[in-house]
């Protein structure tokens, strides 16, 4: 194998594995990039989001969160360093979009943007015999992105559903010409998903509570691939989410939240004995994931909302030393002015294993261009 092909193979790999940690048993996809928590607001909740209140960056976590939407339209854009502590130019851009249609207020339509930029990579190559100068083979700007359209609607009064198509395109090559056989891989995937907000009732001290529930499969589809090669072909990262939360609403203005929520990636891990992961289908794939109990995430978290103005939260993620080792503690603040609303996030590492996003600060802003829905009557 030449040296180009050995470094965009290396490349591949590492934009699959530098956030998590190199355990031998970790599960490896391609379009890691979808894996990550694109948004501040969750960003500060222990990177959940399936089953806390909806916003306009729902359409990560839970597309049918947006018919419990509180105005009728929406737009927002978050940013997200990576590896800032070693690199400026490598981020994380969301931009998603949302609006109800119909008069009945049952039914939403929503967008988004997904872009992970890699940076610009200088290549080079030993000249023949090894030694002697290295000679520039140019710069690569290797990049992934995801386009995905989704449609929710309320089946109850108190419980909705909606259904993702997304296409992905994952080019860690940068487009550099070369002899490598790597090339940009192009799929498609699908979510489903599930939204549950009960009725106010009477809650502790007699003030009102709600509960709240939510479920999601994601990133269902045919795997990536980068060479043309059946064998060597890389699974999307589908993952499963389940979340509960309750809401106490102390009075018209003062809120408190408490969330948690349970993910496992649906994707098969290398064979403990012999360490090659299974070249098979996607739905064989998905079964196969079972067999690996220690691949299921867990996160917690709580936020203070005051007249939807002023936010307070913190929340904790924790997965398998096996499957990452991933574990860190977030907070963040949210702020909102008019239709116009800020969050920020920041990311305390408490594993051994170095995190991507360790001691970063996530932007997100947000535009509620629509009025309001009876959602926000009711709440």
């Amino acid at each position: 194998m030449n040296f180009t092909k050995r470094l965009f193979l290396g490349l591949g790999l590492a934009s699959a594995a530098f956030a998590y940690s190199q355990s031998n048993q970790t599960v490896l996809t391609g379009a890691v990039f979808l894996r990550v928590s694109p948004d501040a607001r969750s960003g500060g909740m222990g990177d959940q989001g399936v089953a806390t209140s909806s916003d306009v960056f729902s359409q990560y976590w839970n597309a049918a969160k947006y018919p419990f939407s509180k105005v009728s339209s929406g737009v927002g854009l978050n940013y997200t360093p990576w590896l800032s502590k070693i690199t400026n130019d490598t981020f994380l851009f969301y931009l998603p979009f949302y609006t109800f249609i119909g008069d009945d207020e049952r039914s939403t339509l929503s967008a988004s943007i997904n872009y992970f930029n890699m940076g610009e990579v200088q290549l080079s190559e030993l000249p023949l015999g090894g030694s002697g100068e290295p000679i520039s083979l140019g710069t690569s700007t290797p990049n992934e992105f995801s386009v995905d359209v989704a449609y929710g609607l309320k089946l109850s009064d108190n419980y909705s559903m909606a259904v993702t198509g997304r296409f992905i395109r994952s080019d860690i090559g940068g487009g550099f010409n070369s002899n490598s056989t790597l090339k940009a891989a192009n799929t498609f995937a699908v979510d489903v998903s599930g939204y549950f907000m009960s009725p106010k009732h009477e809650s502790i001290s007699g003030y009102e509570g709600r509960v709240k529930g939510g479920w999601a499969v994601q990133n269902l589809g045919p795997r990536l691939d980068y060479t043309g090669d059946e064998n060597s072909r890389s699974y999307l990262p589908t993952i499963a989410r389940l979340g509960i939360g309750y809401d106490l609403l102390i009075d018209d203005q003062n809120r408190f939240s408490l969330s948690g929520e349970a993910s496992k990636l649906l994707v098969p891990g290398p064979d403990e004995t012999t360490g090659i992961i299974p070249n098979v289908g996607v739905m064989e794939g998905i079964g196969k994931s079972f067999g690996n109990k220690k691949s299921i995430m867990f996160s917690g978290a709580a936020e203070y909302s005051y007249d939807d103005a002023f936010a307070l939260r913190a929340g904790y993620f924790a997965e398998s030393p096996e499957q990452g080792s991933r574990q860190y503690a977030t907070v963040g603040v949210g702020l909102k002015y008019a239709s116009f609303g800020l969050d920020l996030s920041y990311l305390i590492n408490t594993s051994k294993i170095n995190t991507a996003l360790d001691n970063t600060l996530r932007f997100g802003l947000t535009w509620n261009i629509g009025s309001e829905t009876y959602n926000a009557q009711d709440y």
